[in-house]
């Protein structure tokens, strides 16, 4: 007699829906309530990341910049629960946020993104080529010196996680092509 195979099924519950609509909410306070919620509960691995995914990777290019960061945020976070590896599809996008044009939008994203590199070792090499590329080409950016920092500090709280000393040499190799003391 043959078992039926069950999948799991898993459905968001009906607040963090509410939290997720609630992003785009043109309530500053609705849209902080939702941010510190969600952010919260993504601290761990969820079962919703996936049915989430794809509307925050729309938030990326909302015409609203406090959008635009929490959703550069919540899917750096969201990437340990990244089941299906939609990041190594998404994660170019996640890093254009980093050269947004509201330059706040860019460092909040960016001072989340370590998260992504800490959530498995093909993440952690998509995350490193991505701030490798990212440390190079800043250098015609208006905020370049604190660009530079943000990254390395990133990529440290990478190692500080993951002791990986490929990652320590990295970052000295970065620092040696600075010129600005």
């Amino acid at each position: 007699m043959k078992s039926a195979m069950v999948r799991k099924e898993f459905y968001m519950d009906k607040n963090i829906r509410t939290h997720l609509d609630n992003i785009r909410s043109e309530d500053p306070q609705e849209q902080n309530k939702a941010y510190y919620s969600l952010m919260k509960k993504t601290e761990k691995p969820v079962d919703w990341a996936d049915e989430a995914w794809d509307e925050i990777v729309e938030g990326f290019t909302h015409k609203d910049n406090h959008v635009r960061a929490i959703c550069g945020q919540l899917l750096s976070n969201l990437a340990k629960s990244d089941s299906k590896g939609k990041i190594f599809k998404d994660f170019d996008k996640l890093l254009n946020v980093t050269k947004d044009e509201h330059f706040v939008t860019a460092r909040h994203t960016m001072q989340n993104l370590w998260k992504v590199g800490v959530a498995g070792k093909k993440q952690q090499k998509l995350y490193m080529d991505g701030m490798e590329k990212r440390f190079k080409e800043c250098v015609k950016e208006k905020n370049c010196a604190l660009i530079r920092y943000d990254i390395l500090v990133s990529m440290r709280n990478v190692y500080n996680e993951v002791k990986d000393e490929a990652i320590k040499e990295k970052v000295l190799v970065l620092i040696e092509t600075e010129s600005d003391l």
